[in-house]
């Protein structure tokens, strides 16, 4: 059975290639993918008839160079047109939304944006309904401006 293996092991790492894409496609920070590439060189070693220790070992070293210099140019790449987005809650700056509870100089209301509930302050009155725009952020907390 071993025998079996071993010498098919091209279709084994077929398999590893093939696995690596599609786990690549749930995650998309292009480090699966250079396991994938490894892959693919072992593959061919298994294909020249290459022993499973250097098929092993030319994995390794394939996908451990592209981890190294495939993954940031891929990266570079493919993310060159796309500004550093912010991420959770600063991704709310400059956004706007509907006030659902008053907010007043002296307490917080709350805001909705995009679905949201946020816990907010303003230095003016803002009554309910108006739209506001978020200015800045403390914890949990944005500070609004009516527009």
């Amino acid at each position: 059975m071993i025998e079996y293996f071993l010498s098919n092991m091209w279709q084994i790492w077929a398999v590893i290639a093939v696995i690596c894409l599609i786990l690549e496609l749930s995650s998309g920070d292009f480090f699966i993918i250079c396991f994938s590439i490894g892959a693919v060189f072992a593959l061919i070693s298994a294909l020249v008839g290459l022993s499973i220790y250097w098929q092993i070992f030319i994995f390794a070293v394939f996908s451990l160079l592209s981890v190294l210099f495939v993954r940031p140019v891929a990266l570079r790449w493919l993310h060159k047109n796309e500004p550093n987005k912010p991420s959770n809650a600063d991704a709310l700056l400059g956004r706007t939304g509907k006030v659902t509870e008053p907010i007043t100089a002296n307490t917080s209301g709350y805001v909705q944006i995009d679905g949201d509930m946020w816990k907010a302050v303003s230095s003016t009155d803002i009554p309910v309904g108006t739209t506001v725009r978020v200015i800045g952020r403390e914890s949990t907390i944005v500070t609004v401006e009516t527009l």
